[in-house]
């Protein structure tokens, strides 16, 4: 299901993309996610606020603004029916042109006839993993006094922030899919100097979680072994330790 909802989420990235003016940073296509309504939400798409969405609950695509709303459950259905409704609903409700078009490599490369199969328990687990994600890491940059958003990135399907310790380093956290770093899903944080990734290899050894140095720099923590304030003290002795490195910068 983790592939599955990664595929979809593109839904709303292309819509981004589509309906949305184009930021440097490509974030006219992340998306927010709401723990009330357990689902993905694109940016306002229009001056009424029209919002594209995909629900863990529903598992299904659903426009949402104050004047109207549509849903199509993607169970049973194939990639082909769900760019079909999302074209002819683009053109009903914001009167627009819908293009699934991107300028970043798609997760999976699937046809149009994919089937959207459900596993009901594998779906819930998930939205259970992104909701823990939107605390924990919320609660970090009001701990640490941090500034950001708190949004999910469709090219990697991250939850992430970024926010800046001080005038000479950077901090990206969140929790990543299951990659090549760790095969499950894990709360991340790397640090970030003029631009750079900041070497690992001589932090000091951490009481949650641990350093990686070869590719990905920074240091990383299996979602599932901790609770929610274990998780927070991990953040908080990793940026302490970044924090030194500024100091001696």
């Amino acid at each position: 299901m983790t592939e599955i909802m990664h595929f979809a989420a593109q839904y709303l990235a292309a819509a981004g993309i589509s309906f949305i003016e184009k930021k440097a940073d490509d974030s006219h296509t992340n998306l927010g996610f709401s723990v009330r309504n357990q689902q993905l939400e694109t940016h306002p798409l229009s001056t009424n606020g029209d919002v594209l969405c995909l629900n863990y609950n529903t598992f299904s695509l659903d426009w949402s603004s104050p004047k109207f709303s549509a849903s199509f459950f993607l169970e049973d259905k194939t990639h082909l029916q769900a760019l079909e409704w999302l074209h002819n609903s683009a053109k009903i409700f914001l009167g627009k042109e819908y293009k699934y078009q991107f300028h970043y490599a798609l997760p999976n490369l699937i046809d149009d006839s994919f089937i959207y199969e459900l596993n009901i328990s594998e779906l819930s687990e998930l939205a259970s993993l992104r909701t823990v994600a939107q605390s924990t890491i919320l609660e970090t940059l009001k701990e640490l006094n941090l500034k950001s958003e708190v949004r999910v990135w469709p090219h990697h399907f991250d939850t992430g922030a970024y926010a800046s310790l001080n005038s000479k380093l950077d901090l990206g956290l969140g929790m990543a899919i299951p990659d090549e770093v760790v095969n499950e899903h894990y709360f991340y944080i790397s640090g970030y100097k003029e631009g750079k990734s900041v070497e690992t290899i001589n932090m000091e050894i951490l009481t949650e979680g641990e350093w990686k140095n070869n590719g990905f720099k920074g240091a990383v923590l299996p979602v599932k072994k901790v609770e929610k304030d274990k998780a927070i003290q991990f953040f908080t002795s990793v940026v302490k330790e970044y924090a030194k490195v500024g100091e001696l910068s």
